[in-house]
């Protein structure tokens, strides 16, 4: 009775830890199983042979196969043919490839490769196209197993129970109910977010920092003086003395420019090379020895080794031979010196690059790339191909033969890496340590619960205590618990902490347990209310002029459409009975 209490506890204690830390989930996870190996709750022998669960190895396996579908170009070649000068058409068409490709992709990447291209079109104002690229790849991933990281850990933790876990299909009906109900509702609410006819120049507004030289002329001069207060399209938001004890913000137009001061800019970064129209007036790439003629964007992945630190404690210029110019975040005031601004994932960077860029191996690990330069570890030709016809065969094979998954994504890797499509290298630095860790943790959590005898203490709450409710009961009540989970934590930490309760619950009742986890499964897969819930919903915030009411306007009507058709659909096509 005391380790079950005991185990209660640390749940909870969990759950408080991941609110408020989601950005370590990982770590927390990782804490807790060593926490139920020292207390004696899972043996050692059990551990390991959850961190070799079949089921996790498929999805790291797929995972690592998502890297090679990422360096094919067959998504940016489709996107040429998103655009007409009708916009409901457009709109149509950007949600479709959106949640085609990410039933079957990494709907980040999906995003990722899509961006610019909806940032860049000349015929369709892009707010109206942003948060609708972002909510439908969201719901795309719902359409079959391998849609989404999320439905596969809930399979890897159902097969670990026993069961013969998802069938590559076994989301599609329900997820084409929800897809189609979810993108109906988006393009009503596409009609209601801002039209920015100038969106191509908002977007650019990035902040730019310049040092004053020692013996620079406009030291001693007023800003107004300098001709610092005029520029075209770049506007003087800070200035940050020497030493960095100083900050003036806002910059008055009588302020006295000293010897060694930052000047950060705000604007189309199109434009900066207006600064170097200025005597001493240096720019914070300069000092990297990069020219700024060719600039390169990127975003920051959420694995990327910059995330939570500045740019000068990571060695940037050494590390990617590239040089940050400038930076974008949250549609928000970036303060103080670029060097020292800590870095997030979402994060845009300009990047002045030099020519060891493209063939540095490190690129993919931490950005998403989106215009300028191409990375040499891009695939073409016979490569491309293999990849793409590969990873359809896989899928093919499975449904057709009904042979494990795993077996299809274990031979595809292996041709991948023989073919050269991916590299050991490679492997090593974008292994998914992160999603290994908490879902062997939560296996091992799992486990706890039944050698603590906490999983029989649900099953008779369920039998007592839901006695006289009906399965749909059970059913909304795990549903909602889980969404309402994913949205203040991380989706996948969300569906690791319920699976193992909506599983004791379902078996208390005595009901089948399949729909209630799928139940989980979709819960667990959404989050549309706020731009920092989900990745693409951050990288399609940091790309625009954006909001929150933004996000509340589309993100509330799709929420109640997804958890509505969701709890319709998941008994009508597997009855709770």
């Amino acid at each position: 009775m005391l380790d079950t209490i005991a185990l209660t506890g640390l749940l909870l204690l969990m759950v408080a830890l991941l609110i408020r830390y989601q950005q370590h989930s990982a770590k927390i996870f990782g804490g807790a199983m060593l926490v139920t190996l020292a207390a004696g709750w899972i043996s050692a022998d059990e551990l390991m042979a959850n961190a070799a669960n079949q089921g996790l190895a498929t999805l790291i396996m797929l995972i690592l196969i998502s890297f090679a579908l990422e360096k094919t170009g067959l998504l940016r070649k489709v996107s040429r043919f998103l655009f007409t000068d009708s916009e409901a058409a457009s709109v149509w068409r950007t949600m479709g490839l959106s949640a085609l490709a990410s039933s079957v992709l990494n709907n980040t990447a999906v995003v990722a490769a899509l961006l610019n291209a909806v940032r860049n079109n000349k015929k369709v104002a892009a707010s109206r196209l942003l948060i609708p690229l972002s909510y439908a790849s969201i719901l795309g991933g719902t359409l079959t197993l391998i849609g989404t990281s999320t439905n596969l850990i809930v399979n890897s933790m159902f097969t670990d129970t026993g069961h013969a876990g998802f069938m590559f299909f076994d989301f599609t009906l329900v997820g084409l109910i929800v897809l189609s109900g979810g993108l109906v509702t988006l393009y009503i609410v596409s009609r209601f977010l801002p039209h920015h006819d100038d969106d191509r120049q908002e977007i650019t507004e990035y902040y730019v920092e310049a040092e004053l030289s020692d013996d620079s002329p406009l030291i001693g001069k007023h800003v107004d003086e300098a001709g610092l207060r005029h520029l075209e399209d770049l506007f003087l938001a800070e200035i940050v003395r020497k030493g960095g004890h100083e900050i003036l913000r806002p910059v008055a137009r009588y302020d006295v420019l000293q010897a060694g001061d930052k000047l950060l800019f705000s604007g189309d970064v199109s434009k900066v090379k207006t600064l170097n129209q200025f005597d001493g007036l240096k720019l914070f790439a300069d000092d990297n020895g990069l020219e700024t003629h060719q600039l390169t964007e990127v975003i920051v992945k959420e694995e990327s080794v910059l995330t939570g630190r500045t740019l000068k404690s990571t060695g940037f210029r050494a590390r990617f031979d590239a040089a940050v110019v400038a930076i974008r975040r949250d549609g928000g005031n970036i303060s103080g010196k670029l060097g020292e601004v800590t870095l997030q994932a979402g994060d845009f960077l300009l990047l002045a690059t030099g020519p060891d860029f493209a063939s540095r191996t490190n690129l993919s690990k931490n950005f998403y790339l989106l215009s300028g330069v191409e990375p040499d570890s891009m695939l073409s030709g016979w490569r491309e191909s293999l990849t793409l016809y590969g990873f359809l065969a896989m899928i093919g094979g499975t449904v057709l033969t009904g042979a494990s998954l795993f077996y299809g994504v274990l031979f595809l890797l292996g041709a991948l890496l023989f073919s050269g499509c991916l590299n050991v290298n490679e492997i090593k630095r974008r292994f998914p340590v992160e999603i290994w860790v908490i879902v062997a943790s939560a296996l091992c959590l799992a486990e706890a619960l039944t050698n603590t005898g906490a999983s029989a203490a649900i099953a008779d709450f369920a039998r007592a205590g839901l006695a006289g409710h009906t399965p749909f009961m059970l059913l909304v009540g795990v549903f909602l618990i889980t969404y309402l989970l994913t949205e203040v934590i991380t989706n996948n930490a969300a569906a690791a902490l319920m699976f193992p309760v909506a599983y004791s619950l379902s078996q208390g009742m005595g009901i089948d347990p399949f729909p209630i986890i799928l139940g989980v499964a979709f819960a667990a897969s959404a989050s549309f209310i706020t731009p920092y819930g989900y990745q693409t919903n951050l990288m399609v915030f940091n790309a625009s002029n954006y909001r929150l009411k933004h996000f509340l306007l589309a993100g509330v009507p799709v929420a109640l459409v997804y958890i509505s058709l969701s709890l319709f659909a998941i008994p009508l096509v597997f009855p709770l009975t």
